[in-house]
């Protein structure tokens, strides 16, 4: 379903020659689970073998949640909301709150330590119904904790005793502070599984169950990641994964440090937020990796777009197009005409928006940065779950390319222990260790 194109990378076909026998060598090591991290790609076969009780479930509570709530609060950081995020603002559009619909609004907290950011929230829900689905493997990281907190504070003084059957826990199947509390209280529980990392977690319940409160059929979704699952299981000769992570780890070595992905849908942007944590925190490893930017176009264009055609050409670009528009608008005919805009009259806007598309490519190849175009059909929950399968196959190949484990995050622990330490966490000493010199 997903295709690429890489025909805006100069000496392309030199690009395939050297690398993409190390991409097809990736390949094998990431299919048959036998490289570094390997015990956490439980993700790579998901789609077609997943939990159908506990998807059961997902739907089952989704539907309770929309029966009882005019509201969803989602506790989590990174891969615990950024993947439902992305979709639901994808699908159902980045105003998603503002529009009249029969499912609830949903807000995200628990991905910061904003006094003010909660208290907007807070402010937001106001005497509303709403329910809450909190999301940690261990129930203890800091930011979600503390949210989880604040608003189960609020539901127990809405709501009483029966706060705790608004309350759906995403955690450990087995251990971990959450998983003790959900049971000494009877929270409703779905488990995230053991072998997949938070950032590649979206296909499971940790996405799956505010997604689904939100009205996107998740079967669609699923069925979608399955068929791009297959396709890409089926070899590694003709792979667009192996192709896209070739030519990004080629560029890399040309001098290309930086990737910017571009889309041309605002519902884009929090896909584009998925997409940045799950290569930076993938590669990211060892003083190297290539460094995961976004731009949103074209509003970009009028912004960092003189950066983009003339800054520094240590830039790759990879544009996410979808090829078939979902709605559309004709530019309507002006008697006066003065904006000079009369010659585009009765055009579907979705066209002029695909030209900008192609006109900017051209430019930015011209100028220098070489552009990989990633094709989707559309914007539907087969395309969405194709592209999200396509992004975390083509990641874990990558990775392997660089030579790092795609899977575990060494660095992020580095701020946790400053944090703890300076807080006066039990277990941690007082000071923090020296800073550089530079």
């Amino acid at each position: 379903m997903i295709q690429v194109d890489l025909s805006g990378i100069p000496q392309v076909k030199l690009a395939r020659k050297t690398y993409e026998e190390l991409a097809c060598k990736a390949y094998e090591t990431l299919v048959e689970q036998k490289g570094a991290g390997g015990e956490f790609t439980g993700w790579l076969r998901l789609p077609a073998c997943y939990d159908k009780g506990e998807f059961s479930r997902i739907q089952e509570a989704a539907a309770q949640i929309r029966k009882t709530s005019q509201a969803l609060v989602v506790v989590g950081i990174g891969g615990s909301y950024l993947g439902s995020r992305a979709v639901i603002e994808l699908l159902q559009g980045p105003d998603y709150n503002l529009q009249p619909k029969n499912t609830p609004d949903i807000f995200y907290v628990g991905n910061g330590l904003s006094s003010e950011a909660i208290l907007h929230t807070i402010a937001a829900l106001g005497d509303r119904d709403f329910s809450l689905n909190v999301i940690s493997k261990s129930g203890s990281t800091t930011e979600p904790a503390i949210a989880f907190r604040l608003f189960r504070k609020l539901l127990q003084e809405q709501y009483g005793r029966e706060a705790d059957s608004r309350i759906y826990v995403t955690t450990d199947k087995e251990e971990g502070a959450l998983k003790v509390l959900a049971q000494r209280r009877g929270y409703t529980t779905f488990s995230i599984p053991r072998d997949v990392g938070g950032r590649y977690s979206v296909l499971t319940a940790v996405g799956l169950l505010p997604v689904c409160a939100c009205g996107v059929d998740i079967s669609q979704l699923l069925e979608g990641a399955a068929q791009e699952m297959e396709a890409l299981l089926s070899g590694s000769q003709g792979n667009p994964a192996v192709a896209y992570a070739a030519a990004r780890q080629w560029l890399y070595s040309r001098g290309m440090t930086t990737e910017v992905l571009a889309a041309y849908e605002p519902g884009f942007s929090y896909m584009a937020q998925w997409w940045k944590q799950l290569f930076g925190e993938s590669e990211g490893k060892g003083g190297g990796g290539i460094f995961p930017a976004s731009v949103e176009l074209t509003a970009d264009l009028h912004s960092l777009g003189q950066y983009l055609q003339d800054g520094m050409r240590n830039l790759m670009e990879t544009v996410v197009y979808f090829e078939k528009a979902r709605r559309d608008v004709p530019i309507p005919y002006d008697q006066e005409d003065l904006d000079g805009l009369n010659y585009l009259a009765s055009r579907p806007l979705s066209q002029v928006n695909r030209t900008a598309m192609e006109a900017t490519k051209q430019a930015h190849i011209q100028g220098g940065v070489p552009v990989m175009e990633i094709q989707v059909p559309d914007i539907s929950e087969r395309s969405v779950g194709a592209l999200l399968y396509f992004f975390q196959f083509a990641c874990g190949i990558s990775a392997y390319m660089a030579g790092v484990n795609p899977f575990d995050q060494p660095g992020v622990e580095a701020y946790k222990r400053n944090l703890f330490t300076m807080l006066g966490r039990p277990g941690y000493g007082p000071g923090i260790a020296g800073l550089p010199h530079f």
